[in-house]
């Protein structure tokens, strides 16, 4: 393993991608602590020393963020405004037939379509950026922790309320989305991995020395250890989860053309376990985001009585340690993990190449019996995924009532699928890179 990692550092080309790589990742952590243009950063240092936790509407962004999001950087948006394009373009190819057919022109399709995610990144981080704005503005950022203090409702200065102030704020972190996107498309390009992976990967990694110091102040040096030998069964689990995959045998039969002999040959078609990947998670999350944002704007004036709609939502759709919303968690993960791969992997369109090629499972007709089968196979190996998402999106949860932290539990949930996943398929490019080059990977 040590020879294998000399040996990176050893071979220019690779020692050069990475060392590239580092640099991108150390820039986009600089920026996730340099304020942005009006904000009062006194006051938002003394809210985060207060252990102000944010409230479940902005979990998600502020830990793709790598926490910029509370600190009001120029970085506070983070990759999500990307992420959220992206799944959107992927969707609308379902619903607009242009976006399917620049999918099945090759390169030139597909970069036509990484355009309009751009695009659509942009929107959405003028969108999102105003949302911030004003939810800081109005002193709510911090409000799910109880932390009503005058520095957690005072984080914009009086220039920052003005019209140009908000302008420029809303530009600032608008062009920190649009840095951030280039240096991910920079890293794909020049360093080594997917740079949008890694950049995710990044700022969940930069929250986990946090989270372990909180559950070491709150619950000891005891209940620590015992947090990480669990979340080594955790990321043992989910490593063998993620690899796990049913190979359905293919055979494509001989065919002559001219004085050459085509096919003949045997393969596979793997469906993983986990075929959605993290995106049933944040499908999830940002649905249960809904109803608290709209009960939040409608919040009563001091000293009356709340909605009954409201206090409902309130009481049971905002706590992530409630019985009620862990069970709709957990369903509308299961739910939409069946319905994104149904969108992603479509069985009548592998059976008609499959058959266009000469090949043919076994056993199976070519056609409809093909995909038919193909639908069979994923609607049974699908179950199991979808079960296991939802149990590990539940164990921050169970880990909330179980230890009583206030800060997310660093081994499961959104952040240990990201971080396994894109951990696995970098150590795999890496190793592949290393057989190039030595004939020998990293791993044996």
């Amino acid at each position: 393993m040590f020879r294998a990692v000399a040996r990176i550092f050893r071979t220019p080309d690779l020692r050069r991608k990475i060392l590239f790589t580092l640099a991108i990742i150390a820039l986009f952590r600089l920026g996730s602590f340099i304020p942005a243009p009006f904000v009062d950063f006194q006051n938002v240092q003394a809210c985060l020393a207060g252990n102000a936790g944010a409230s479940g509407l902005y979990t998600l962004v502020n830990l793709f963020s790598g926490g910029a999001l509370l600190k009001l950087s120029i970085f506070a948006l983070g990759i999500m405004p990307y992420i959220t394009a992206s799944i959107i373009v992927q969707l609308l190819r379902v619903v607009i037939p242009h976006f399917d057919t620049l999918y099945k022109e090759g390169q030139a399709g597909q970069a036509k379509l990484t355009q309009y995610t751009r695009y659509l990144t942009i929107a959405l981080g003028v969108l999102q950026s105003t949302t911030l704005i004003t939810v800081a503005r109005s002193g709510q950022l911090f409000s799910g922790s109880g932390n009503t203090t005058a520095s957690c409702t005072q984080l914009i200065t009086s220039q920052g309320s003005e019209w140009y102030g908000t302008l420029l704020m809303v530009i600032t972190m608008t062009a920190g989305t649009g840095l951030i996107m280039w240096l991910g498309e920079l890293i794909t390009e020049r360093g080594i991995g997917n740079g949008m992976s890694l950049l995710i990967f990044t700022s969940i990694a930069a929250a986990f020395p946090s989270s372990l110091g909180s559950i070491l102040q709150q619950r000891g040096l005891t209940t620590l250890i015992l947090v990480i030998i669990i979340g080594v069964f955790i990321v043992a689990g989910v490593i063998f989860v993620e690899q796990s995959q049913r190979r359905i045998p293919v055979q494509y039969a001989k065919r002559m053309v001219g004085r050459r002999t085509y096919g003949g040959n045997n393969t596979y078609i793997p469906i993983k376990v986990n075929m959605a990947g993290v995106v049933p998670v944040i499908f999830a999350s940002s649905l249960l985001y809904l109803p608290a944002l709209i009960a939040q704007f409608n919040q009563p004036q001091p000293g009356k009585a709340p909605q009954p709609w409201v206090q409902w939502i309130t009481d049971y759709l905002t706590r992530g340690d409630h019985p009620l919303y862990m069970a709709i968690y957990f369903l509308l993960i299961v739910g939409f993990t069946y319905f994104y791969v149904a969108i992603t992997f479509n069985p009548e369109e592998v059976a008609d190449n499959m058959k266009k090629y000469g090949g043919f499972i076994p056993g199976i007709r070519a056609g409809r019996p093909t995909a038919e089968y193909l639908d069979y196979v994923l609607t049974r190996v699908t179950l199991p995924g979808s079960l296991y998402l939802g149990i590990i999106a539940l164990v921050p949860l169970i880990a909330l009532v179980a230890i009583n932290a206030n800060q997310n539990f660093p081994f499961g949930g959104t952040s240990i699928l990201i971080m396994v996943g894109v951990g696995l398929e970098t150590v795999k490019q890496i190793d592949s890179q290393l057989q190039q080059r030595h004939y020998e990977g990293l791993l044996r």
